[in-house]
């Protein structure tokens, strides 16, 4: 009994995996159950694909410098395209290409790919960011391409921590850091020198020649022994 028991049981289980099978195949891939979206900003239009767009900032409220907008650019046409500019509406900022290798345009190939931010891949730098941008806020993103034109969509500002660790822009370095090597070194070398080369050298080179040089002119002992033995 017990053995027929776990026959029937495996039995039913297969029978129901094949019917949810089944049903998931007749729905087909638009099925309102697959339309499951990830928290970044997607969108298309045309043949170009954006997915994963997020605004990164400083990982602290406080730190300064520049924030980054990153995001994936699918181009599933059979031409290229060049991304020639990422736009923030509603903000006077300036926002910087580069691609992942060198200097020129971002470029997408035909059936292609581009990944905008983390290591290795082209970087879109928002200059001024933090002033432009506040963490959890939504902004507006433009992408412009050379054939499609505009691609916008509201891109979620989250700062470079957590996840968004590896993908968040850099720091501003330091500057505070340079004032004190070149405090001491400026001191250093104007006030010793001064005294040493004007003090001390001058009557030690006066003093001990002259009476130096005096004695050994007056030759009288040698003029007077001469004349006293002829």
């Amino acid at each position: 009994m017990s053995r027929s028991l776990r026959h029937g049981a495996l039995a039913a289980t297969a029978i129901a995996f094949s019917i949810v099978s089944l049903s998931a195949c007749a729905a087909g891939n638009n099925a309102e159950t697959l339309k499951v979206r990830p928290d970044n900003a997607a969108t298309s239009v045309g043949t170009i694909k954006v997915q994963n767009a997020n605004v990164i900032t400083q990982a602290e409220p406080e730190a300064e410098g520049p924030a980054v907008v990153v995001a994936t650019l699918f181009n599933d046409g059979t031409e290229d395209e060049v991304l020639e500019s990422v736009t923030l509406p509603g903000t006077d900022v300036q926002v910087k290409l580069q691609p992942a290798k060198g200097t020129g345009p971002v470029e997408i190939p035909a059936g292609g790919r581009v990944v905008l931010g983390g290591k290795g891949n082209a970087s879109a730098v928002i200059e001024g960011g933090r002033e432009a941008t506040q963490d959890g806020n939504v902004q507006q993103v433009v992408f412009k391409l050379s054939r499609t034109g505009d691609v916008g969509l509201g891109a979620n500002v989250v700062p470079a921590t957590g996840y968004y660790k590896d993908f968040g822009p850099s720091a501003l370095p330091e500057a505070p850091a340079a004032t004190p090597s070149g405090t001491p070194e400026t001191g250093g070398s104007e006030t010793p020198e001064a005294p040493a080369g004007e003090t001390p050298e001058s009557p030690a080179a006066g003093t001990p020649e002259s009476p130096a040089a005096g004695t050994e002119q007056q030759g009288t002992p040698e003029t007077a022994t001469a004349g006293t033995t002829g």
